[in-house]
């Protein structure tokens, strides 16, 4: 690589910008997670905060005492993140083989989610398994496959649509296959999260709807489809507790409304200016406080200006997202690109929609500030696809320019001839020649 164009890449760009929202959120998510796991107790040992310390005074014993784990994954999901960035969109799209990283990645998101249905293989919580653990019982690392399957399948889809954008306006061969693809990868998920799969499902649709599918035809997916997602809720009965505690939490405020009552709760108790950062009085009575429900607890201490704070860097990192798509030209990450920022963005309306029961109980993780070290890791690798998008068009428009300013070089040098009258034909001034002496 050139001088030139390393030096083009060092400037400020969107695709700093980019990184940086999520570095932002990462951070805010570390202090937070640090913070709803505090304990008061009276003991001392893991989770010890002496009693007379006030809220800001808590922290250091915070960090002291949680960060390690939580800091550890954020390092590991930025470095992830940049990992994504320097990887070669257009490069991985032009290997025709099946055994390209697409599909390698696809089939083993698919093996290692079948995984967690096998007994005695996934590990389960709260009533489903959707974790797998690599290491001996008790000792090893949990990590969720459908976070994987999240962006496996919207890579696997938009290499797909780029390869058949000629016939993506036909049903049988253009669509079905993708609508195969992401009703087998969505339904491995959904047997145990039915969130997650939906998820999957809507960012998969979207791919399909930006490579060229028409909607007339997914129309006619739309029946079937709803026919799914009734049976799947019907099927488990936490699910139909969950949809009748949405429409009267207080009918049951103590069992299946205690989640939306307590979340309502902390915005309650926040207010305007929060209780400051450790002080949240509700992180003892919700479960799940530092994964799905985390942003209760945030504005809580932080209060209306903490919230604002997250929603105005999601905005950001999705406006300047998008940007970075609208400017490629290359196809595929394009699509790539749409598909991430459009799930980023989905989980987090969906996150925040469920905590302040607007839409029924589910679980959701807010992305970069709920904890979980593989969202986090795998959603990091996958905005740094979309910077990478920047980073190629950076690299392009530098060597573009390296071309024209040699070209220009040489046109100069070959329009200057040489100086001084006694190498000119002419004499010293390069007159013409004539018969007679001047």
């Amino acid at each position: 690589m050139t001088r030139r164009v390393a030096d083009s890449i060092g400037v400020p760009r969107p695709a700093h910008l980019l990184i940086a929202c999520a570095v932002a959120l990462l951070g805010i998510g570390v202090v937070m997670v640090q913070s709803a796991g505090m304990d008061v107790t009276r003991d001392e040992g893991a989770g010890f905060v002496p009693r007379d310390l006030s809220a800001w005074s808590a922290v250091p014993v915070l960090l002291g005492q949680y960060v390690n784990k939580n800091l550890v994954c954020a390092i590991l999901a930025v470095c992830a993140m940049l990992a994504g960035a320097r990887v070669d969109l257009m490069g991985l799209f032009r290997s025709r083989s099946w055994v390209s990283p697409v599909w390698v990645a696809m089939l083993l998101a698919l093996g290692l989610c079948a995984l967690t249905l096998v007994p005695g293989m996934g590990r389960s919580a709260n009533g489903a398994s959707r974790w797998l653990t690599i290491g001996p019982a008790g000792g090893g690392v949990s990590f969720q496959p459908s976070e994987l399957m999240k962006w496996a399948l919207i890579i696997a889809l938009a290499w797909y649509c780029t390869r058949r954008r000629g016939v993506m306006g036909r049903f049988w061969w253009g669509l079905l296959p993708g609508l195969v693809l992401t009703a087998v990868a969505a339904g491995v998920v959904v047997i145990e999260d039915l969130g997650t799969g939906a998820l999957i499902a809507a960012g998969a649709v979207l791919v399909l709807i930006a490579g060229g599918a028409k909607l007339w035809h997914l129309g006619l997916m739309v029946p079937p489809a709803v026919a799914g997602l009734v049976f799947a809720i019907v099927q488990e009965p936490y699910r139909m507790r969950r949809l009748t505690a949405f429409m009267d939490p207080w009918a049951d405020a103590q069992g299946t409304g205690y989640h939306p009552i307590q979340s309502m709760l902390a915005f309650a108790q926040g207010g305007v200016s929060g209780s400051g950062l450790g002080g949240s009085v509700q992180k003892y009575h919700i479960p799940e406080d530092t994964t799905d429900f985390i942003f209760p607890i945030l504005c809580e201490e932080l209060g209306l200006g903490g919230a604002a704070l997250v929603v105005g860097l999601f905005i950001a990192m999705l406006w300047i997202g998008l940007g970075i798509v609208r400017d490629s030209e290359d196809t595929f990450g394009r699509l790539v690109g749409v598909g991430v920022l459009f799930t980023i963005g989905m989980q987090a309306v969906i996150n925040i929609a469920v905590v302040t029961v607007v839409v029924p109980t589910k679980g959701i993780a807010l992305p970069f500030v709920s904890m979980g070290g593989t969202g986090w890791v795998f959603t990091g690798f996958a905005l740094g696809l979309v910077a990478s998008l920047d980073n190629a068009a950076a690299i392009k428009a530098a060597r573009q320019a390296e071309t024209r300013a040699e070209g220009s070089e040489a046109a100069s040098a070959s329009n200057t001839g040489p100086v001084g009258g006694a190498d000119l034909p002419g004499g010293r001034l390069g007159a013409p020649r004539t018969g007679r002496a001047a």
